[in-house]
């Protein structure tokens, strides 16, 4: 919902239309009087539909989705008008930039932190990189807490109980430490929740176990001078995120045939999805940050300096099993199949960042000018940890190769490779280190020229210049099966038409060793020099680019504005951070015809976006209406994919959105706001995407071609209404909102399609998530006094089960047979809620 002026309790005079400032051009201004299509989203209206996180932002704002894989802290992708990029990667930086006091925030993961103590939220749509930087190709979340209240003490207590055994609460205090001086504010928040996901094994998932807690000092010295220093701590201890098997393979029937009781999944397909109904052990996801901010604003006479400064330190750790029950593999140091003494799987990040901005008017103020900088420094460890369980061999036979090759052809098979004696995978595991340094350094100006009170020209620009070093190396590697399917492939002893499967699934890439050796005979060394194995790697990537804006705005009065805008974005390149990045590419002509190995480059290329815009601001009373065109033309446009054994990065040479928004919010009445915002956006991989593309992923590259973006619903809108005003001539408050969101049909997967062995091309089952809406509603009761407040609240009352993400489960089904899991978005939640404030 877009935001409005609040007045709870309208005096006799009335409602007036007041301005809601924004800071979306750095600069405090109406969001009426700005050209740019922007949502501000007051900390009431947060509160009224249940957002605590920005994951369900979608609920008041269309054109806003966020979704999450089997990690919400590596897992989490961002889109906006329908581009963003998956997730699921460290190496991939988001296209729609977080940033909390000005402080930018690296990736999804680190940004999933409690929305408390709020002074505003603004979704900035389309390139915001003149002033927000890189990797602001798509959109802008700005997001601003309170600051202390120089001249007196307040605070409040938000505490609520809800189903699945939910409680939350949040806190704040602010005090002046001297009076109109210097000012502290401590703010803080706990939730938890029980998952809503319940597996065959007795394990659950999707829950809620975090706290934060910030805080602030602001001081003011001087009528010029303003320091503010924010600190943060948060926690995160959680199981998640298990998902549903939404479609079992053909292949099921087979599990017996290779000596297994129990194929590992009791509950699965629709029936499965509507009672929440999972097969996996337990999924354990877990992080911890902190960070220090500082902000100077000085007014030095004729311009006014800006230096925001920060550090921030992100930990995260995840450990799972398979999505089945069958003890297929251990991900972390606390799977089921897990080897003592392992080091945790997860990412650690940390950045410092210093922004320097000056600005100020000039020519009796038709010139009002900003200039800047920014420096960043990011430094990332990502560790992979994984361990092979006792029925991988034989669940993966039958999930692959059916009865088609014997009975456990992946152990029986190694026999070929390892004198007559075959190898089980039991136990196999690895740890797998990359490390990535980057640096970035960029200055900035963005100017608006008023030519006449109606006139005016906007024009920025940003030079961005990008360093990233990084690296994979493997701390160790143990896999005997292994090492034995690629001996009897590469001596010929493995039948031709099962040696590609033995090495890919036996050498599965994430437990695969880099030191694997090839036989004498083919003069030994690195057996990676011979098969598409994961080799270690270093590798620097290199960028620069000038990003700019220009828009020209009208006002004929004032109470509508009219504006046409162009924008060239930018998102950084890097690095895939998967042990297949760099490996080899052309194998049969290695081993047919002694050409020389040829290696994936492990970096993808840097993605830029053409943003063409018209639209009008318009004030009929109370009441606001904005309407957007837009087209976004994206090239390079990075793509991450799994494939059921890999993840895959590489970059589509052309995608485009194109489409239209439209707000209308206000008020009706003095106590009664409605709002109503639409999207429409065709947002489409080009037809002819794989031009210039490498050719080692044309193929991937090709079947993207002409299909919608993941997680791009044609439609999107909002709608609701709240009445915030007297119960009645008791003196008591009444508060009653509904809210309504609607999503049209959209694909959850990065591809739609797949190809099989024979050359044909056919749909992925599954793919789309059908057209919904959810309803939220809120209920409340402020006491005469206005110090406390009860409510009644729910979200997706009519308890809609949609799907956020659906992907091939992991080594269960081939092409044609495939085996689909759907992670799942938010059943109906419901509680009650206590506010007091002083």
């Amino acid at each position: 919902m877009p935001a409005y002026a609040q007045d709870a309790q309208a005096d006799e005079e009335g409602y007036e239309n007041e301005p809601i400032v924004v800071t979306a051009t750095l600069r405090e201004a109406d969001v009426q009087d700005i050209p740019i299509a922007v949502t501000a989203v007051q900390p009431e209206t947060l509160e009224r539909q249940g957002i605590a996180d920005i994951k369900t932002l979608s609920s008041i704002t269309p054109s806003f989705n966020i979704q999450s894989s089997q990690t919400e802290t590596q897992g989490t992708s961002i889109k906006i008008r329908g581009v963003g990029t998956t997730g699921n990667n460290t190496g991939l930086e988001s296209s729609v930039g977080v940033f909390i006091d000005g402080v930018y925030q690296s990736r999804p993961g680190v940004a999933l932190g409690d929305l408390v103590d709020l002074e505003r939220l603004e979704v900035l749509r389309g390139p915001q990189g003149t002033l927000f930087g890189r990797n602001t190709s798509a959109g802008a979340l700005n997001i601003t807490t309170k600051r202390p209240s120089l001249s007196k003490f307040e605070g409040f207590v938000n505490a609520s109980y809800g189903n699945y055994d939910f409680m939350n609460v949040q806190a704040g205090v602010s005090a002046p430490i001297a009076q109109d001086v210097a000012a502290v504010r401590l703010s803080g928040t706990w939730r938890k929740r029980d998952g809503y996901l319940k597996s065959s094994t007795g394990a659950t998932s999707n829950d809620r176990d975090r706290w934060m807690l910030r805080g602030q000092l602001y001081v003011e010295p001087s009528a010029d001078v303003s320091i503010r220093i924010l600190a943060d701590y948060s926690k995160v201890d959680e199981k998640c995120c298990d998902a549903v098997i939404l479609r079992e393979t053909e292949l099921q029937p087979f599990f017996a045939f290779h000596g297994l009781t129990n194929d590992g999944v009791d509950q699965s397909g629709f029936s499965a999805l509507k009672n929440l109904s999972t097969n996996g052990q337990q999924f354990l996801n877990s992080a911890k940050q902190w960070g220090l901010s500082g902000e100077l604003k000085w007014d030095i006479g004729g311009a006014k300096l800006t230096s925001i400064t920060s550090y921030r330190d992100f930990a995260s750790e995840s450990s799972q099993d398979d999505f089945v029950s069958v003890l297929n593999y251990s991900v972390g140091r606390r799977g089921a199949t897990a080897l003592p003494g392992l080091p945790k799987n997860g990412d650690n990040i940390t950045t410092f960042t210093q922004e320097i901005r000056l600005q100020g008017t000039a020519f009796n103020d038709k010139f009002d000018w900003l200039i800047g900088g920014f420096y960043g420094k990011e430094d990332i460890t990502a560790q992979g940890v994984m361990t092979l369980g006792s029925d991988f061999q034989r669940a993966v036979s039958a999930g692959n190769f059916g009865s088609a090759a014997g009975v456990n052809p992946l152990f029986a098979l190694t026999a070929l490779g390892n004198g007559g004696v075959p190898v089980n995978a039991a136990g196999a595991n690895a740890v797998n280190r990359f490390e990535q340094n980057a640096t970035t350094f960029s200055v900035f100006t963005h100017n608006v020229i008023s030519f006449t009170d109606q006139f005016s020209l906007t024009l920025g620009a940003r030079y961005v210049d990008e360093k990233k070093d990084a690296s994979f190396d493997q701390l160790s590697g143990t896999n005997g099966a292994c090492q034995a399917s690629v001996n009897g492939v590469l001596t010929a002893a493995v039948p031709s038409a099962l040696r590609a499967g033995l090495v890919g699934l036996n050498c599965f890439p994430f437990v695969a060793p880099v030191t694997l050796t090839a036989p004498a005979a083919l003069g030994g060394g690195l057996a990676s020099r011979f098969l598409p194995l994961p080799r270690e790697w270093a590798n620097t990537f290199k960028d620069d680019e000038l990003t700019y804006t220009a828009q020209l705005t009208y006002k004929p009065n004032d109470d509508l504005m009219l504006y046409g805008s162009f924008s060239h974005g930018f998102k950084s390149g890097g690095f895939n951070l998967d042990p297949t990045a760099a490996n080899l590419i052309n194998s049969t002509a290695v081993l047919t015809t002694g050409a020389a190995p040829i290696y994936a480059d492990p970096r993808f290329d840097s993605e830029k976006v053409d943003a063409y815009e018209i639209g009008a601001k318009a004030t009929f009373g109370r009441i606001n209406a904005n309407i957007a065109l837009f087209q976004m033309d994206m090239s390079d446009f990075q793509v991450l994919e799994f494939t059921g054994v890999q993840f895959t990065t590489f970059n589509v040479a052309g995608a485009r959105s194109r489409g239209f928004e439209v707000e209308v919010f206000g008020r009706l009445h003095d106590y009664i706001s409605v709002n109503a915002s639409v999207t429409h956006a065709k947002a489409r991989y080009d037809q002819n995407c794989t031009a210039g593309v490498p050719a080692a992923v044309v193929a991937s590259v090709a079947l993207l071609c002409g299909q919608d973006l993941t997680n791009a619903p044609r439609w999107a809108g909002v709608t609701g209404i709240t009445y915030d005003g007297p119960l009645n001539s008791s003196g008591w408050g009444l508060t009653a909102n509904m809210n309504v969101s609607y999503s049209g049909s959209r694909r959850t997967s990065t591809q739609a399609v797949e190809r099989l062995s024979s050359g044909a091309i056919v749909p992925l089952p599954l793919d789309r998530q059908e057209d919904y809406f959810k309803i939220n509603a809120r209920l409340g009761f402020t006491d005469p006094s206005e110090r406390f407040t009860f409510e009644v609240w729910g979200t997706n009352l009519g308890n809609e089960i949609t799907r956020g993400i659906t992907s091939n489960t992991p080594l269960r089904g081939g092409g044609g047979t495939r085996s689909r899991i759907a992670f799942v978005e938010e059943p109906r939640m419901y509680g009650i809620t206590v506010r007091t404030k002083f």
